[in-house]
């Protein structure tokens, strides 16, 4: 990034190898005027994945002052020539992989993704190309628009483009975070049943308020997996949205209907597992592995949002100056929702 005279902005950066008491914040220059096919764009909204957590501790190395957060929300300022698909006062979120704009994947790892491969938008400003964001849903605040490319995309992507979810269908929704209760959202709003776990009464006493058809103590009942099936009436679920990994995909199996559908989204137990391969192939059941979406997926759960009036569900808000607390705030595991950054 270019400076523009003696012009600075505020920006967080990780210093290797990584920790939240290594997150500092930094003056960078602001960013040069946009050139052709780019925008700048003043962000004023970061939201938290375990993504950026991972970077922000050195669990995802990455090079020594890294500016993190894949997800920003702001403000079209400037435009270059060519980007005529924006306008200056438009506003915008990122694109989780700014090179997968359509098809199938084009890379399997994060070294194109904001935050990690490359630097992400923990500051005030930035300038990319042009396709690297989209407009925002009509009427969002920052905020809320900044909780769209990571948690948001995925539980699209895992339900409705892979999944090709549908009225009637059931969904297993693992906890409570950020990408669950999207897709809590996105069950309800296509008229599917919504079967939530988590290990806090008081979370699932909140799922069910947003519409959950059954929820499941997980802690409690560590055969939670039989306890779903039999609440289907032993036919299983057509649809889980696997976040715990290796810990809990037997239980996910066990849940699912015979050709049902899993989309593993998350790791949180860990990246190395026993699978149980003969009740998998048994059941007949497609497990996919998902790493968000493309920018026509992003385009595309743009339009539903605007047409179904669902607003993400924002638990706690911190200032740039404060990532290390968000973060903090993170680790506790007490959070339902996204958790967020104004800048």
């Amino acid at each position: 990034m270019r400076q523009t005279g003696n012009v600075f902005m505020k920006a967080i950066k990780v210093s290797r190898p990584g920790g939240l008491d290594r997150l500092k914040l930094a003056e960078i220059g602001e960013p040069r005027a946009p050139g052709a096919g780019e925008i700048r764009v003043r962000l004023h909204s970061n939201s938290l994945n375990y993504h950026d957590y991972a970077v922000a501790i050195g669990a995802i190395p990455s090079d020594d002052g890294r500016i993190p957060m894949s997800d920003g929300a702001g403000v079209v300022e400037a435009i270059g020539e060519g980007a005529g698909e924006f306008a200056v006062g438009d506003r915008v979120v990122s694109c989780f992989f700014p090179y997968w704009q359509d098809g199938e994947p084009p890379h399997g790892n994060f070294s194109h993704v904001p935050g990690d491969g490359i630097d992400g938008y923990a500051r005030e400003a930035v300038v990319t190309p042009a396709h690297w964001f989209t407009k925002a849903p009509k009427g969002w605040s920052h905020l809320e628009t900044a909780t769209l490319p990571c948690a948001a995309l995925t539980a699209w992507r895992a339900l409705v483009v892979e999944g090709g979810l549908k009225a009637g269908d059931s969904v297993l929704i693992l906890g409570t975070g950020g990408v669950a209760i999207f897709a809590l959202q996105f069950a309800k709003a296509m008229g599917a049943t919504a079967i939530v776990t988590s290990s806090s009464d008081a979370k699932l006493e909140r799922a069910r308020e947003m519409g959950a058809d059954f929820t499941v103590n997980y802690k409690t009942d560590t055969d939670w997996g039989d306890t779903v099936r039999a609440w289907t009436g032993k036919r299983g679920v057509d649809h889980v949205l696997e976040i715990g990994g290796p810990g809990t995909l037997a239980q996910s199996i066990t849940a699912a209907r015979v050709g049902g559908h899993i989309s593993m989204i998350g790791i949180l137990t860990g990246i190395k597992g026993e699978v149980p391969t003969l009740a998998l192939m048994a059941k007949q059941i497609k497990l996919k592995g998902i790493i968000v979406g493309s920018r026509q997926h992003q385009l595309d759960m743009i339009r539903a949002l605007d047409a179904t009036g669902i607003k993400p569900v924002i638990d706690k808000t911190f200032a740039l100056a404060e990532l290390a607390d968000a973060f903090r705030h993170e680790e506790r595991a007490g959070h339902f929702g996204k958790i967020c950054v104004e800048i």
